[in-house]
């Protein structure tokens, strides 16, 4: 997905559920923070959003914007309406959006993208493979930092034994990066 792609996105999502304002939580929040991320970074051709002043009107992305929809094919990607609570977050992650509105290419709607360390801890709470290669990646691009990832890790609403797992996989991956060097 492109930067373009992401305001299109925005855009779309917000006519069909007569919003203003969208939450964008998947992979591709993180065009918020690095618009020219890492081609690896933006390998999703999928933006999961949330309507923030609507919520209730989420569904009805799916169906005109979902995968496999007309909007899909016509644009080579497609948005995925899916509510913010499927994502487990750090602590505070709504006060560390990154907005993403321009009055021509947004219309003036406003995506909040999640901050790089909070999406960071989110996928590494998912731990499938495609999520711990990602954070890899920003940690290796230096998108984001250990200590900062560590701390949002110790905020996420987890259980410790999860929490634990974790700290030592970012530590282990640290180190890894180091020599590597």
């Amino acid at each position: 997905m492109r930067y373009d792609q992401l305001e299109h996105a925005i855009r779309a999502a917000c006519d069909v559920t007569e919003d203003t304002e969208i939450l964008i939580f998947g992979s591709q929040a993180i065009l918020g923070t690095y618009p020219n991320a890492h081609e690896s970074l933006r390998a999703s051709i999928e933006v999961d959003v949330q309507a923030k002043n609507k919520p209730e009107r989420t569904d009805l992305i799916d169906g005109s914007l979902g995968e496999n929809s007309q909007f899909h094919i016509t644009h080579g990607f497609y948005v995925h309406g899916i509510s913010i609570e499927a994502a487990t977050l750090p602590e505070g992650w709504s006060e560390r959006t990154i907005t993403v509105s321009d009055s021509i290419a947004t219309r003036g709607c406003k995506g909040h993208c999640i901050d790089a360390h909070d999406l960071a801890a989110s996928k590494l709470f998912a731990y499938r493979d495609k999520d711990r290669n990602f954070v890899t990646t920003l940690l290796i691009e230096q998108l984001i930092d250990g200590p900062t990832l560590l701390e949002r890790i110790n905020t996420l609403p987890i259980d410790e034994d999860a929490r634990k797992r974790l700290i030592q996989w970012v530590e282990i991956t640290l180190e890894d990066i180091i020599e590597s060097d």
